[in-house]
């Protein structure tokens, strides 16, 4: 008598992380998900039978480049972004919070691409065809070749791409596209999975550029399952604060370019711009040298940005005690790095900070993580401290140490040339750069306090 073969161990595993267990949870018990968890059909044998090719194997060398040629979008700083462009069949994923302009800039690129007789379908979810059309018109976003429908159900969506024949399908959003065919509630896992591989699937075959507007989480991250961003060859996460007019756009993956591109925007009552040049936005021209500013350079991804950092330090105790009771408040900066090079520059530099409130800014909404702002944050709190305004034809780029040593930093030519180009004519960096740029006075300093005396403001 033939032995019944035993029952698959562990029947449920989540589809996010592939913990098991025995029985169905709501939550995983792994990765703290919840809705994941899904029953693991029987495995099945390979078949070692030879199928149906779909196109011949050729050398690498005979393989067509034909279809793989990028299309301008309309919007410079997004094919900055995308290595040059929309290529046909590349399936995108466009990711960000609620608000920050997502519809708006898609909106954009279709009105753009039609306006390049190339042919666009805009398909909203959220919003109905007369909400996208109010807001088309504020943005001049009206063409023939420009095709909009509002659809839930993705047999529906099919019908669109059938009748239009798209070269450009956007999807507004993923998340709001079901299929009664599919186990699952609208937006779940098993949905967003099955409808954005069936949606990948059709714009390869036809060779469709396709855009994907995906929700993000409380923490930030691409909502729905971690497949999602290995099926798509370009995964774009847009940022910006509500209060302010700045947005950027970075790739996290692309098939097509460099993965670290940064693509800079300007949100005003009209529409969504493309900044090529965003230094405006990050520093200020003032008439007179004001205590409290240094100017740095950042580096997002590999385009480099200056930004202006401000200090305001409050009025020293009289008769110099710290009873605890100072603050520190910081904006568009590191927190815990920013306290760290007050206390450098108070125990190395001799500028007393303790006892008095400091305040700590970027200009325009701008966010630097990255060490090299150090150096600009020390300058700009010592100035404000002694009240002596720098030089307003100074950059300060390096990377502050415990012990008061100035740190080289990545992409130091880079910002320098960029600073050239800018106008200014005096940049303190750390020593042992060896930089040598035309138009600019380079300043090497191997520690804070040759720094602080160098500006003069000890």
């Amino acid at each position: 008598m033939a032995k019944k073969a035993a029952p698959t161990k562990d029947p449920f595993r989540c589809s996010e992380c592939g913990w098991s267990t025995t029985k169905w949870v709501g939550r995983c018990g792994e990765c703290q998900a919840w809705g994941v968890v899904e029953e693991v059909a029987a495995p099945k044998k390979l078949s070692l039978v030879a199928g149906h090719v779909t196109s011949p194997a050729l050398p690498i060398g005979e393989v067509s480049l034909e279809n793989a040629k990028a299309r301008s979008s309309g919007v410079s700083e997004l094919d900055r972004v995308l290595g040059g462009g929309l290529v046909p069949g590349a399936a995108i994923l466009l990711a960000g919070e609620p608000g920050v302009g997502k519809s708006t800039l898609l909106l954009s690129v279709a009105a753009e691409s039609a306006r390049a007789k190339i042919n666009s379908l805009y398909i909203s979810g959220e919003e109905s065809a007369s909400q996208v059309r109010l807001r088309a018109e504020r943005l001049n976003a009206i063409d023939p070749n420009l095709w909009l429908a509002s659809e839930n159900e993705l047999g529906s969506v099919i019908a669109h791409i059938d009748a239009v024949k798209p070269q450009l399908l956007i999807i507004d959003s993923i998340q709001t596209i079901a299929s009664a065919a599919v186990d699952g509630a609208p937006g779940g896992v098993t949905q967003v999975r099955e409808i954005a591989a069936a949606l990948i699937r059709i714009a390869k075959e036809r060779s469709i550029t396709l855009i994907l507007v995906g929700h993000v989480t409380k923490d930030g991250s691409i909502a729905g399952p971690r497949l999602l961003e290995h099926i798509v060859d370009v995964v774009l996460n847009f940022e910006g604060e509500r209060h302010s007019r700045l947005r950027l756009i970075r790739a996290i993956k692309n098939r097509f370019g460099a993965s670290d591109e940064v693509g800079c925007f300007d949100m005003n009552e009209n529409g969504i711009t493309s900044l090529p040049d965003p230094t405006g936005l990050f520093t200020t021209r003032h008439s007179e040298p004001v205590p409290g500013t240094c100017v740095t350079v950042t580096l997002e991804g590999r385009r480099p940005l200056l930004a202006e950092i401000q200090a305001l330090v409050g009025a020293a105790v009289p008769d110099g005690r710290d009873f605890g009771n100072s603050r520190r408040v910081t904006s568009g900066l590191d927190n815990p790095r920013t306290a760290m090079t007050l206390a450098v520059l108070e125990l190395r530099a001799n500028i007393r900070v303790s006892g008095r409130d400091v305040y700590v800014a970027t200009v325009g909404g701008m966010k630097i993580a990255e060490p090299a702002a150090d150096l600009a944050v020390a300058l700009a709190v010592g100035s404000a401290a002694k009240g002596l305004a720098l030089p307003a034809d100074l950059i300060a780029i390096g990377e502050v140490g415990l012990a008061g040593e100035i740190r080289k930093v990545t992409g130091a030519t880079q910002r320098i040339a960029e600073a050239a180009r800018l106008g200014f004519k005096r940049a303190m960096v750390p020593a042992g750069s060896d930089i040598k740029i035309s138009g600019i006075e380079i300043m090497e300093v191997a520690r804070l306090e040759q720094a602080i005396a160098r500006v003069k403001i000890n």
